[in-house]
């Protein structure tokens, strides 16, 4: 299965490019928001925008966020549980931590985010913890 993992405007550029480097010699691609193709209004697309693009591209989609609110918002949730996609929410601590630390806890939690988009059916949302003793944290969707 190739999985395509998307990065929201909540997060870095940076972090998109790193886990491509790494995850694409398995298959799999990330991209930026700000670096995808097709998307209506590009990276200043809105939440549901991004999530029907994901939703109708035909490829399997996860996606990652800085932004715990995209859990708040009753339409956003409806869509992402229509859209079927795993996605991924950063700790609130990584708001204050560098790049190349943020950078480094996704390339160690990557193992743990693939598995759980193979066992688990989509849609799914978990916390990716900062500590990287802790273990992916399962979110309401």
């Amino acid at each position: 299965m190739q999985l395509k993992v998307l990065f929201d405007n909540c997060t870095s550029p940076i972090y998109a490019s790193t886990l491509n480097g790494f995850i694409s010699h398995y298959g799999h691609s990330a991209v930026h928001i700000s670096n995808l193709e097709g998307l209506p209004n590009g990276r200043h697309s809105t939440d549901l925008e991004w999530i029907e693009y994901l939703r109708s591209s035909g490829f399997v989609w996860s996606f990652i966020t800085g932004d715990g609110r995209v859990l708040k918002n009753a339409a956003e949730r409806a869509a992402l549980r229509s859209a079927g996609l795993h996605g991924f929410v950063l700790a609130p601590a990584y708001q204050k931590t560098a790049y190349n630390h943020v950078a480094s806890n996704l390339l160690w939690h990557w193992p743990e985010m693939q598995r759980l988009t193979e066992i688990l059916s989509a849609p799914s949302m978990h916390e990716v913890p900062m500590q990287r003793s802790s273990k992916l944290r399962s979110l309401p969707l």
